[in-house]
């Protein structure tokens, strides 16, 4: 399982003291939050309409301090950039600028940490595909995060 994989690499990796999150691919960093109930509705019916997106892992990203896995999907960027069209007077300058899909499994260590993790599993990696099931809702907390909602892809209804 793809998200057992990420994961596993991101609690070893990650900073335990900065891993209040499983391994994740963001698509926005902030959406309004005293707005939660239309963000909430809007997600799930644009989520109801696509099918669970096939997504390419395609690499692994240096990031400086830490390490990143490459995702590439087209349905699931057709997917963001719907809902950045639905939320743009709201979106951060962050969100605004282009979307660059991945997993980070490592961050905020020292450079040269990250460096000799990236060529670790670059000598061993090779591409893999996996369908993503559903999307994560989170609020932040300041520190600690509270999951609102689980929103599978696909019309379940």
């Amino acid at each position: 399982m793809t998200f057992a994989r990420f994961d596993g690499e991101r609690r070893r990796h990650f900073p335990e003291a900065l891993n209040h999150i499983p391994a994740h691919a963001t698509l926005f960093h902030h959406l309004p939050g005293d707005m939660e109930r239309a963000v909430l509705e809007t997600i799930t019916a644009l989520a109801r309409t696509l099918p669970p997106p096939d997504v390419a892992v395609t690499g692994l990203r240096f990031i400086g301090r830490g390490v990143a896995y490459v995702l590439e999907s087209e349905p699931l960027a057709m997917f963001r950039g719907r809902l950045a069209k639905e939320f743009i007077a709201d979106l951060t300058a962050q969100d605004r600028q282009g979307w660059r899909p991945h997993v980070t499994v490592q961050n905020k260590v020292a450079p040269q940490v990250a460096r000799a993790l990236h060529e670790s599993l670059q000598a061993g990696f090779e591409p893999f595909r996996f369908t993503a099931p559903a999307l994560l809702l989170w609020r932040y907390l300041g520190g600690p995060w509270d999951r609102v909602a689980r929103i599978p892809f696909g019309d379940h209804a």
